[in-house]
């Protein structure tokens, strides 16, 4: 009986089919990356508000007051008596009715100076000029409640940490394109509760569950583009995060032209809904279908997968090699049961939490620039895109090892010379900023494909998953670790970040080298990948004659 790869082989490893399947599923990154990044524009500042004194919207109706009229009487006569007082989150402590003169509101407080007037804290009677334009006016997110707007992104991380868990152990259990297609309906449907939430606390809820389908969405569709192809044609799950990246550069021109929060969250949630069209042209993985012990479709599939790729299967081929191991539900001791995979799983769960947390913080630190927010917004996510062109000439040439080394290694290096530029050549301190921001991009980028090739069929989606929800830990942690310690020294940060990088630039170079070797199907087969020393071993079973362990 031949093997998978054998099978595939002959079926073609990238052909129309898998383009076409690829290009499909492609599309769930720039939905995936929006949802990621939306909070930039969902929660971005709604101008100027102020906070309005009791009664003072009846007067505002009585005298035909406009909004700059109101906000005159309400806030410049605070301001004149307390410069340091805004009148954004302090009130005046008086109450309007009708006896207050429209030309004069104030006149009744004669005796007292503005200044000697009593301060109230505001509460809920917030007024802004743009007042839909943001979840922040939308729910009062602002002065005493600001912090709420990084609960509602710790949420969403939370979302995708639950969906790591849950959803990965699902796709291992019940099938990648099931979990992947129930994840995108998941995903339209919260997200229109979303944007209709009557409260924030309907808002936090649901904006976890579209986070947790989210995950789900992203993690199984670059499962299965993974496994549907051949050992030389990997690096399309490093082409898959291009279309992440295009993702953020698009999500600019989304906001920019669509001026309310609603309108954006329902933009980038609403097309969720077109992926379930894949029920029909997107088949079950056969390397799954194999672990579960169903070789007559996973055989069939090979057959649909050479007819459209302008191939034939040997008509002799009437069974595929089926993995030994026993077919059990995946949990984390499969993971670290055996040595080789013990280590894997330490060092990648150790990776995605670094480069998480580096990349998150770089992107943070450079988006407060106070100008234009579209327009850093987009250079920023555009900065991203010769990372992934970088590793597609390199990684089939010197192997996926050195670029994850090197680009954990000089984003160190550059975060600590950042660190420690003079302040008065900000061009400079920007640029190297930008080269550890690209090259902790590179390293993140090479630690999905990494991680799918360092696990056998059988655990791969839930390795995948859970090795990952260390990323989603990092983004929780990136805001608070960034602001916090930039509170004692600004360039604090910069040194964790440094020290992180660095750390994790020598422990990858333990994992093994994955160049060219066809993904294990069992766990025997991980146990006997190439040693991080470059020794070689038996050849691989299987049938594969041209890979070597």
């Amino acid at each position: 009986m031949p093997s998978f790869d054998e099978v595939l082989k002959e079926a073609g490893e990238f052909g129309r089919f898998q383009k076409r399947v690829f290009f499909l599923l492609s599309q769930t990154g720039i939905t995936f990356s929006s949802l990621f990044a939306s909070v930039v524009f969902l929660g971005r500042a709604p101008g100027n508000f102020w906070c309005r004194i009791p009664g003072a919207a009846e007067l505002s109706e009585r005298c035909g007051w406009t909004l700059e009229e109101e906000r005159n009487f309400t806030v410049l006569p605070l301001h004149l008596g307390n410069e340091s007082v805004s009148g954004e989150c302090k009130r005046l402590d008086v109450t309007w009715d009708t006896s207050v003169s429209c030309t004069s509101p104030l006149a009744r407080y004669g005796n007292h100076s503005t200044g000697n007037l009593p301060l109230a804290p505001c509460h809920d009677n917030w007024v802004y000029e743009q007042p839909r334009s943001s979840i922040v006016s939308e729910y009062d997110l602002v002065c005493g409640n600001a912090w709420m707007l990084d609960l509602s992104q710790a949420i969403l991380n939370l979302g995708f940490l639950a969906g790591a868990f849950i959803l990965g152990y699902a796709a291992d259990r019940y099938g990648r394109i099931l979990i992947y297609l129930l994840s995108c309906l998941g995903v339209g449907i919260c997200g229109i509760i979303v944007a209709f939430s009557p409260n924030f606390t309907v808002f936090l809820i649901f904006r976890f569950l579209q986070g947790m389908f989210g995950k789900g969405t992203w993690m199984t569709c670059y499962v299965i583009v993974t496994e549907i192809v051949g050992s030389d044609q990997r690096m399309v799950g490093i082409v898959i995060q291009i279309f992440f990246t295009l993702g953020i550069i698009i999500l600019p021109g989304i906001a920019y032209l669509i001026p309310t929060w609603q309108g954006i969250q329902l933009a980038i949630s609403l097309p969720n809904f077109l992926f379930l069209l894949y029920y029909w042209v997107v088949p079950e993985s056969p390397r799954w279908l194999l672990t579960r012990k169903k070789g007559e479709k996973a055989l069939k599939i090979m057959r649909n997968i050479a007819k459209h790729n302008g191939k034939f299967l040997s008509p002799h081929y009437s069974e595929i090699t089926i993995s030994s191991d026993k077919v059990s539900n995946p949990s984390f001791l499969d993971l670290v049961r055996t040595p080789q995979m013990r280590r894997n799983t330490l060092i990648l769960m150790y990776a995605w939490f670094t480069s998480a947390l580096i990349y998150q913080g770089l992107v943070m630190r450079l988006g407060i620039t106070g100008g234009n927010l579209y327009l850093d917004f987009f250079i920023s996510a555009a900065v991203e895109l010769p990372s992934a062109f970088l590793i597609i000439v390199t990684i089939d040439r010197i192997g996926r090892r050195l670029p994850f080394a090197m680009g954990n290694i000089v984003a160190s290096i550059a975060c600590l010379i950042t660190a420690f530029l003079p302040e008065d050549i900000p061009w400079l301190k920007t640029t190297v900023a930008t080269l550890g921001r690209l090259s902790i991009t590179i390293a993140f980028e090479v630690v999905y494909l990494v991680n799918s090739e360092l696990y056998p069929t059988t655990l791969r989606n839930f390795g995948v998953s859970l090795c990952s929800s260390l990323c989603d830990l990092g983004g929780i942690i990136a805001p608070f670790l960034l602001f916090r310690l930039a509170a004692i020294w600004l360039e604090l940060p910069l040194i964790i970040f440094s020290i992180l990088a660095a750390v994790c630039g020598l422990l990858v170079l333990l994992l093994p080298e994955t160049k060219g070797i066809s993904l294990p199907e069992t766990v025997e087969d991980v146990e006997q990948l190439p040693s991080h020393f470059g020794k070689c071993g038996k050849k691989r079973k299987h049938g594969d004659t041209n890979s070597y362990i």
